[in-house]
Protein backbone atom coordinates (compact mmCIF):
# COMPACT_ATOMS: atom_id res chain seq x y z
CA UNK A 1 0.00 0.00 0.00
CA UNK A 2 1.28 3.81 -0.74
CA UNK A 3 2.91 5.65 1.56
CA UNK A 4 2.39 9.06 2.37
CA UNK A 5 3.99 12.08 3.94
CA UNK A 6 0.79 14.28 5.04
CA UNK A 7 -2.20 11.75 5.94
CA UNK A 8 -5.46 13.48 7.20
CA UNK A 9 -7.75 11.37 8.86
CA UNK A 10 -11.65 12.24 9.53
CA UNK A 11 -13.66 10.18 12.18
CA UNK A 12 -16.81 11.30 12.12
CA UNK A 13 -18.30 9.36 14.92
CA UNK A 14 -21.92 9.32 15.49
CA UNK A 15 -22.35 12.64 14.96
CA UNK A 16 -24.02 12.72 11.48
CA UNK A 17 -27.26 11.57 10.57
CA UNK A 18 -27.06 9.52 7.15
CA UNK A 19 -28.10 12.31 5.20
CA UNK A 20 -25.91 14.87 6.80
CA UNK A 21 -22.94 12.19 6.41
CA UNK A 22 -23.75 11.68 2.54
CA UNK A 23 -24.41 15.79 2.01
CA UNK A 24 -20.79 16.24 3.65
CA UNK A 25 -19.06 13.25 1.82
CA UNK A 26 -20.01 14.93 -1.75
CA UNK A 27 -18.61 18.18 -0.51
CA UNK A 28 -15.81 17.38 0.74
CA UNK A 29 -15.54 15.24 -2.98
CA UNK A 30 -16.32 18.53 -4.76
CA UNK A 31 -13.88 20.75 -2.41
CA UNK A 32 -10.62 18.31 -2.77
CA UNK A 33 -11.16 17.89 -6.57
CA UNK A 34 -10.47 21.82 -6.74
CA UNK A 35 -8.05 21.95 -4.32
CA UNK A 36 -4.17 21.54 -5.69
CA UNK A 37 -3.30 18.81 -3.35
CA UNK A 38 -0.04 17.11 -3.63
CA UNK A 39 0.58 13.25 -4.08
CA UNK A 40 2.06 13.20 -1.41
CA UNK A 41 -1.29 14.40 0.64
CA UNK A 42 -3.96 11.51 1.52
CA UNK A 43 -7.19 12.21 3.30
CA UNK A 44 -8.95 9.72 5.33
CA UNK A 45 -12.25 10.11 6.19
CA UNK A 46 -14.37 7.42 9.16
CA UNK A 47 -17.78 7.30 8.56
CA UNK A 48 -20.06 5.50 11.42
CA UNK A 49 -21.29 1.63 9.69
CA UNK A 50 -24.63 3.04 9.04
CA UNK A 51 -23.10 5.35 6.84
CA UNK A 52 -19.90 3.13 5.02
CA UNK A 53 -22.20 1.82 2.05
CA UNK A 54 -23.29 5.36 0.87
CA UNK A 55 -20.37 7.03 1.42
CA UNK A 56 -18.16 4.28 -0.17
CA UNK A 57 -20.55 4.79 -3.50
CA UNK A 58 -19.75 8.64 -3.12
CA UNK A 59 -16.15 8.48 -2.46
CA UNK A 60 -15.30 5.82 -4.99
CA UNK A 61 -12.70 7.01 -7.85
CA UNK A 62 -12.17 10.17 -5.56
CA UNK A 63 -8.99 11.10 -3.76
CA UNK A 64 -10.77 10.00 -0.70
CA UNK A 65 -9.71 7.00 0.88
CA UNK A 66 -12.20 5.60 2.89
CA UNK A 67 -11.80 4.41 6.71
CA UNK A 68 -13.48 2.77 9.29
CA UNK A 69 -14.24 3.86 12.86
CA UNK A 70 -13.92 0.16 14.41
CA UNK A 71 -13.99 -3.47 13.61
CA UNK A 72 -14.17 -7.03 14.57
CA UNK A 73 -11.28 -8.83 14.50
CA UNK A 74 -13.20 -12.10 12.94
CA UNK A 75 -14.56 -12.43 9.37
CA UNK A 76 -17.99 -14.60 9.99
CA UNK A 77 -19.92 -16.13 13.41
CA UNK A 78 -22.35 -15.62 15.55
CA UNK A 79 -20.98 -12.00 16.60
CA UNK A 80 -24.30 -9.89 17.09
CA UNK A 81 -24.00 -6.08 16.32
CA UNK A 82 -20.21 -6.59 15.17
CA UNK A 83 -19.04 -5.42 11.88
CA UNK A 84 -16.14 -7.89 10.15
CA UNK A 85 -13.21 -6.44 7.70
CA UNK A 86 -14.06 -8.89 5.35
CA UNK A 87 -17.25 -6.82 4.61
CA UNK A 88 -15.60 -3.54 5.45
CA UNK A 89 -12.65 -4.36 3.05
CA UNK A 90 -15.35 -5.31 -0.16
CA UNK A 91 -16.34 -1.62 0.61
CA UNK A 92 -13.17 -0.21 -0.52
CA UNK A 93 -12.19 0.03 2.59
CA UNK A 94 -8.54 0.46 3.73
CA UNK A 95 -7.66 1.70 6.79
CA UNK A 96 -9.59 0.99 10.50
CA UNK A 97 -9.18 3.59 13.58
CA UNK A 98 -8.36 0.95 16.84
CA UNK A 99 -8.33 1.45 20.18
CA UNK A 100 -9.55 5.44 20.55
CA UNK A 101 -10.07 6.68 24.17
CA UNK A 102 -13.93 6.75 24.05
CA UNK A 103 -14.22 2.85 22.72
CA UNK A 104 -11.56 2.29 25.77
CA UNK A 105 -13.42 3.95 28.30
CA UNK A 106 -16.31 1.33 27.17
CA UNK A 107 -14.23 -1.04 28.46
CA UNK A 108 -11.97 -2.44 25.05
CA UNK A 109 -9.02 -4.35 26.36
CA UNK A 110 -5.64 -4.27 25.56
CA UNK A 111 -6.07 -7.64 24.81
CA UNK A 112 -8.87 -7.09 21.85
CA UNK A 113 -7.08 -3.78 20.70
CA UNK A 114 -4.50 -6.54 19.74
CA UNK A 115 -6.16 -8.88 18.16
CA UNK A 116 -7.72 -6.38 15.86
CA UNK A 117 -4.48 -4.83 14.76
CA UNK A 118 -3.22 -8.18 14.13
CA UNK A 119 -6.82 -9.34 12.13
CA UNK A 120 -6.02 -5.60 10.20
CA UNK A 121 -2.52 -6.31 9.14
CA UNK A 122 -3.48 -10.04 8.29
CA UNK A 123 -6.25 -8.46 5.51
CA UNK A 124 -3.61 -6.42 4.48
CA UNK A 125 -5.41 -3.08 5.69
CA UNK A 126 -3.62 -0.19 8.22
CA UNK A 127 -4.75 -0.27 11.87
CA UNK A 128 -4.90 3.81 13.13
CA UNK A 129 -3.97 2.60 16.97
CA UNK A 130 -4.81 5.87 19.28
CA UNK A 131 -2.96 5.96 22.50
CA UNK A 132 -2.92 8.79 24.98
CA UNK A 133 -3.30 9.83 28.58
CA UNK A 134 -6.92 10.96 30.37
CA UNK A 135 -6.24 14.23 32.79
CA UNK A 136 -6.39 12.45 35.84
CA UNK A 137 -3.34 10.25 34.22
CA UNK A 138 -1.50 13.01 33.04
CA UNK A 139 -1.72 14.98 36.55
CA UNK A 140 -0.56 11.84 38.05
CA UNK A 141 2.37 12.49 35.87
CA UNK A 142 2.20 8.71 34.48
CA UNK A 143 1.66 10.11 30.81
CA UNK A 144 4.98 8.81 29.36
CA UNK A 145 4.34 5.37 30.89
CA UNK A 146 0.27 5.03 29.88
CA UNK A 147 1.28 5.77 25.93
CA UNK A 148 4.54 3.38 26.24
CA UNK A 149 2.27 0.44 28.06
CA UNK A 150 -0.72 1.09 24.88
CA UNK A 151 2.13 1.14 22.47
CA UNK A 152 3.44 -1.87 23.66
CA UNK A 153 0.43 -3.96 24.15
CA UNK A 154 -0.86 -3.14 20.87
CA UNK A 155 1.82 -4.35 18.80
CA UNK A 156 2.76 -7.29 21.03
CA UNK A 157 3.78 -10.38 18.95
CA UNK A 158 2.96 -8.24 15.73
CA UNK A 159 4.51 -9.07 12.30
CA UNK A 160 4.92 -6.91 9.26
CA UNK A 161 4.93 -8.32 5.76
CA UNK A 162 6.93 -6.09 3.68
CA UNK A 163 5.10 -2.65 2.53
CA UNK A 164 2.82 -3.26 5.24
CA UNK A 165 1.97 0.18 7.28
CA UNK A 166 1.06 0.62 10.83
CA UNK A 167 -0.26 4.34 12.27
CA UNK A 168 0.15 5.58 15.58
CA UNK A 169 -2.47 8.28 16.56
CA UNK A 170 -1.51 10.14 20.19
CA UNK A 171 -4.59 11.94 21.68
CA UNK A 172 -3.94 13.18 25.17
CA UNK A 173 -7.64 12.04 26.02
CA UNK A 174 -8.06 15.65 28.27
CA UNK A 175 -8.08 17.54 25.24
CA UNK A 176 -10.72 15.66 22.72
CA UNK A 177 -13.61 17.62 22.02
CA UNK A 178 -12.71 20.30 24.72
CA UNK A 179 -11.21 22.99 21.82
CA UNK A 180 -7.47 23.13 23.25
CA UNK A 181 -4.44 21.27 22.02
CA UNK A 182 -1.27 20.50 23.67
CA UNK A 183 1.49 23.15 22.36
CA UNK A 184 4.27 21.96 19.67
CA UNK A 185 7.29 21.35 22.22
CA UNK A 186 4.78 18.80 24.16
CA UNK A 187 3.25 17.21 20.99
CA UNK A 188 7.23 16.78 19.70
CA UNK A 189 8.14 15.26 22.95
CA UNK A 190 5.17 12.73 23.17
CA UNK A 191 5.98 12.11 19.07
CA UNK A 192 9.26 10.89 19.79
CA UNK A 193 8.29 8.50 23.18
CA UNK A 194 5.66 6.96 20.65
CA UNK A 195 8.40 6.37 18.17
CA UNK A 196 10.86 5.10 20.72
CA UNK A 197 7.94 2.98 22.02
CA UNK A 198 7.05 1.34 18.55
CA UNK A 199 10.84 0.68 18.28
CA UNK A 200 11.04 -1.44 21.73
CA UNK A 201 7.51 -2.82 20.89
CA UNK A 202 9.04 -4.00 17.12
CA UNK A 203 12.59 -4.64 18.51
CA UNK A 204 14.06 -2.42 15.87
CA UNK A 205 12.48 -3.70 12.77
CA UNK A 206 10.38 -2.16 10.35
CA UNK A 207 10.69 1.45 11.49
CA UNK A 208 10.12 2.32 8.05
CA UNK A 209 6.60 1.32 8.18
CA UNK A 210 5.34 3.55 11.18
CA UNK A 211 3.26 6.96 11.00
CA UNK A 212 2.73 8.85 13.63
CA UNK A 213 -0.18 11.37 13.54
CA UNK A 214 -1.56 13.72 16.34
CA UNK A 215 -5.08 13.78 17.54
CA UNK A 216 -6.75 16.39 19.86
CA UNK A 217 -9.27 19.46 18.82
CA UNK A 218 -7.44 19.70 15.57
CA UNK A 219 -8.62 22.81 13.60
CA UNK A 220 -7.56 24.95 10.12
CA UNK A 221 -5.79 27.34 12.64
CA UNK A 222 -3.25 24.51 14.55
CA UNK A 223 -2.99 21.88 11.95
CA UNK A 224 0.30 23.22 10.93
CA UNK A 225 1.38 23.26 14.71
CA UNK A 226 1.73 19.76 14.79
CA UNK A 227 2.27 18.51 11.27
CA UNK A 228 5.09 21.00 11.08
CA UNK A 229 7.04 18.63 13.67
CA UNK A 230 9.59 15.92 11.70
CA UNK A 231 8.30 12.87 13.58
CA UNK A 232 4.65 13.66 13.22
CA UNK A 233 3.25 12.88 9.42
CA UNK A 234 -0.71 13.87 10.24
CA UNK A 235 -3.47 14.09 12.42
CA UNK A 236 -6.83 12.32 13.23
CA UNK A 237 -9.64 14.74 13.31
CA UNK A 238 -13.10 15.11 15.23
CA UNK A 239 -15.09 17.82 15.56
CA UNK A 240 -13.96 19.74 12.53
CA UNK A 241 -13.69 17.41 10.34
CA UNK A 242 -17.76 17.05 10.60
CA UNK A 243 -18.26 20.09 7.87
CA UNK A 244 -16.86 19.86 4.49
CA UNK A 245 -15.33 23.28 4.40
CA UNK A 246 -13.92 22.51 7.66
CA UNK A 247 -12.13 19.12 6.64
CA UNK A 248 -10.51 20.36 3.83
CA UNK A 249 -8.69 23.20 4.89
CA UNK A 250 -7.08 21.23 6.88
CA UNK A 251 -5.91 19.13 4.09
CA UNK A 252 -4.84 21.94 2.53
CA UNK A 253 -2.74 23.54 5.30
CA UNK A 254 -1.25 20.51 6.33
Amino acid sequence: MKSFDKIIVANWKMQLSLDKAKEEAKEMKKLLSKAKIGEDTVAIVCPDFLAMTEVAKIFKGSDIILGAQDTYPGDTGAHTGEVSLSNLKSLGCQYIIIGHSERRAMGESDDSINQKVKAVLEHDMVPIICVGETYDERKEEKTNFVVIHQVYEALKDVKLKEGQQIMLAYEPVWVIGSGQVIDANEADRMSQIVRQSYIDAMEGQNLEALSILYGGSVTPETVNRFTSLEKIKGVLVGGASLDGESFIEIVKKA
